[in-house]
């Protein structure tokens, strides 16, 4: 037994690992721990940020200090997960290390996190209790929700998952698979840092560019691969397919991200809905093009078609790879 997988090739090994980490997350979800992986690298950027960003820089020197935030940030990740692995490396048990490195990289994935805080703003929505469903979806997105409708948290909850299913599930994954738990936790980081400095604002304009370029590069693959996984998973489903196809066609490319309109306006395709607007960020507001087509009106069950759509297209991959 001790020698199960022995000799297996790495793609044998990889696969189950994957499976494995898909069902931890399934069963157990992410702790809400210090300890947590990303807790600890959002850790290392906010302590390697208060030691090189000095607002009085100019604009070339904050840029030069962002880029050093990214290599610090994205070696020491490198350096920890491969440490790891060689650790795993020691122990006789394979089945032991295949456990441990799966256990990492459900950390990496998020799929029922996703599902559990859209279930929750849906299940607050169909009680009626609106200042709560403002609250919590302002968990989970950086507008301004104290003033949002019904409609306008369906928007915000549909597009957070959709969007977030190509950052928190189909890149991690597709990294693992070209180089194992150090590249996606090396992808983890990256997108980490676009989240926490990746910011056109006054701040982060400059410092925090090149930590959302890379994000950007990272991710260009996996949004494409994840709008191909909507389309198939339409099919599946039973949803307009063809509007899905048509609308990526249409707006995908309308989006402010280079990647973030691939899932967005695939779901809304399917869905029939139509994604983006104007939203409110910190009393300012602002218009992002429209995805999609508004032939039917956002209610909270297309936040639960969102979430069937994210999984189905999760579980297809895994399917695919294997």
């Amino acid at each position: 037994m001790a020698h199960l997988f022995y000799g297996a090739p790495f793609f044998i090994k990889s696969m189950i690992t994957l499976i494995i980490a898909f069902l931890i997350d399934t069963l157990i979800g992410d702790p809400r721990t210090k300890l947590h992986p990303v807790v600890l690298i959002g850790n290392l950027i906010s302590f390697t940020e208060s030691i090189l960003y000095d607002p009085s820089d100019n604009n070339k020197i904050k840029f030069a200090k962002g880029l050093i935030l990214v290599l610090i940030v994205i070696g020491a990740t490198f350096a920890v997960s491969v440490g790891i692995l060689k650790l795993t490396e020691l122990i006789d048990w394979t089945l032991i290390s295949i456990f441990i490195e799966a256990f990492i990289l459900s950390f990496m994935i998020s799929p029922k996190s996703l599902a559990e805080a859209g279930k929750e703003i849906y299940n607050l929505l169909i009680k009626g209790d609106i200042n709560e469903a403002r609250r919590k979806v302002g968990w989970i997105v950086g507008r301004d929700t104290d003033k949002l409708t019904e409609p306008e948290i369906v928007r915000a909850t549909v597009e957070t998952i959709a969007e977030n299913t190509v950052d928190g599930i189909i890149s991690p994954i597709f990294f693992f698979m070209i180089g194992g738990l150090p590249l996606a936790i090396v992808y983890r980081a990256a997108n980490t840092m676009d989240s926490m400095i990746g910011y056109k604002n006054d701040k982060y304009l400059y410092f925090g560019r090149a930590a959302a370029r890379l994000d950007d590069i990272l991710n260009y693959i996996p949004a494409r691969l994840t709008a191909m996984l909507f389309i198939v998973t339409a099919i599946i489903l039973h949803l307009d397919y063809k509007n899905a196809i048509a609308m990526m066609r249409r707006d995908a490319d309308k989006h402010p991200s280079p990647n973030g309109g691939y899932a967005e306006s695939t779901v809304a395709g399917a869905l029939n809905i139509r994604l983006g607007g104007f939203n409110s960020y910190f009393g300012k507001m602002s218009f992002r093009a429209y995805m999609g087509e508004a032939i039917d009106i956002l209610v909270p069950n297309h936040i639960l078609k969102t979430i069937q759509m994210m999984y189905t297209a999760t579980i297809l991959f895994i399917i695919i790879i294997i």
